[in-house]
């Protein structure tokens, strides 16, 4: 296998089984708390927002729940993705490194966000579901939902981050294409929209605060319209975990196993979906693999935030839960890698950072874009601005092998393309692009924000 480049799984391959980390979990997971009450959520609450299937996936135990064969059936217009070893980039560091990667931008939405959009729209429609609403922040999710909604003949309200809408007008007209609807978020469509623009009529959005449109939309349509979330969930995490399993086998094809696997985090559906399985070797058969989340510098909530429960969005109608938070009414720079602006992170995820079971690393913009145009010109994709936070990591990995001549192999998932970010590599390439920061300022403020929860869940 020394010269060969692509490793590719046929659609006999693709998993029947969606792997959940909950079964193997060492940190016990928290409560999820009522907004109002404070109290653990019950099914009727989260039953507002979610089918009941997916509710019983969120709080599932079992190691594989079975992934429907009506989605696997969908599954096999992108799936299995290719491994890719990325020897142009070996060769133009010098290293000895081997670098592998997990080419999910081949999916007909353009990221591995289909591989969730595609189970939740099935769960949705076979709970009678007529409508779906959501999020987004750069336009990748909500282009896979707007996707999986022609699947199953539903219709899909999209809120998406302002700064992103003006941005990227190519990935609205994509989920319009898609048949989806798209606002610009805060939008005057919702009661927590309008008091935003009121206090801020320039607001430039959140994740946060799309997050709270949605949700009001869904929670006020009499059951006409559920909630869809592309992140952070449990359900969504162990929908990604195809990635890891197909990576598991390719990489027995390749006859290497990595050294350290690594992902972009916003909410943390892409790098759980590829580590969460790694980890499981390491829980189970003694594997020693790094896991390693690359966060923007910028939002840096696992790397400089706080680990506390936290509403999930601005307007504190989402679930409270415990995960690493810069604040659920932070409003974070406008960088160009939309999809990792929340201000949270999955609890599970935060769990295992917490706890040590996982590494994170917060990266700049510019370095981020100077790691994005060298993989375009060595290996000939152009990444997400998201997915190059991954790439600029796995660069810094394989070049201090080179300083130790270790032979490390490294693993990371390219999470998209960026065929619809060009407006920020030609900022990028004119040197106009910001190297934003978060102030210490709100690092200082984020717990005068956090929720007063009660003693026996905190």
């Amino acid at each position: 296998m020394s010269d060969q480049t692509r490793f590719n799984l046929s659609e006999n391959d693709i998993p029947k089984f969606w792997y959940n980390i909950n079964a193997d979990n060492p940190v016990p997971p928290t409560a999820v708390l009522h907004p109002g009450t404070k109290e653990p959520v019950t099914p009727d609450f989260l039953s507002v927002l979610f089918p009941m299937e997916v509710i019983l996936q969120e709080i599932s135990t079992e190691a594989y729940i079975e992934i429907p064969e009506p989605v696997r059936e969908i599954y096999k217009l992108w799936r299995p993705t290719p491994l890719i070893r990325a020897r142009n980039l070996e060769k133009a560091l010098g290293t000895p490194a081997h670098i592998y990667f997990k080419n999910e931008g081949n999916s007909p939405s353009g990221s591995h966000k289909l591989n969730t959009a595609a189970a939740q729209a099935f769960y949705n429609k076979q709970a009678g579901t007529k409508a779906l609403t959501t999020e987004t922040g750069a336009g990748q999710w909500g282009t896979a939902l707007s996707m999986a909604g022609q699947f199953f003949d539903l219709a899909i309200e999209v809120y998406m981050v302002k700064v992103s809408y003006e941005q990227k007008p190519y990935r609205r007209f994509l989920m319009e294409t898609y048949g989806g609807q798209v606002y610009a978020s805060p939008s005057d469509r919702t009661q927590v929209g309008r008091e935003a623009l009121k206090k801020d009529p320039n607001n430039p959005g959140s994740l946060g605060l799309a997050i709270s449109e949605a949700v009001e939309v869904a929670a006020t349509s009499n059951g006409k319209k559920k909630y869809s979330l592309g992140s952070v969930l449990n359900h969504v995490l162990l929908h990604q975990s195809v990635l890891g399993e197909e990576a598991l086998k390719q990489m027995d094809l390749a006859e290497e196993y990595p050294d350290v696997v690594i992902g972009c985090v916003g909410g943390g559906s892409n790098f759980s979906g590829l580590a969460y399985p790694f980890l499981r070797e390491n829980l189970r058969n003694g594997q020693r693999t790094r896991l390693l989340a690359a966060e923007p510098f910028a939002t840096p909530s696992l790397t400089r935030g706080l680990y506390a429960f936290d509403y999930g969005d601005t307007a504190q109608m989402a679930p409270i839960v415990k995960m690493h938070t810069l604040g659920h009414d932070f409003i974070p720079p406008a960088i160009h890698a939309g999809g990792l602006r929340y201000h949270g992170m999955a609890p599970s995820l935060s769990a295992l950072v917490d706890s040590g079971h996982i590494e994170a690393v917060a990266v700049r913009q510019i370095p981020v874009f100077e790691a994005a145009v060298l993989f375009a010109r060595t290996e000939g994709i152009l990444p997400a601005p998201e997915s190059a936070h991954a790439i600029r990591v796995a660069i810094d990995e394989a070049l201090k092998a080179k300083e130790t001549g270790e032979k490390k192999v490294i693993l990371f998932n390219l999470s998209g393309h960026g065929h619809f970010d060009l407006s920020a590599y030609n900022a990028y390439n004119t040197g106009s692009l910001i190297d934003y920061e978060i102030s210490e300022e709100d690092i200082t403020a984020i717990s005068q924000h956090l929720p007063q929860v009660p003693e026996t869940v905190s």
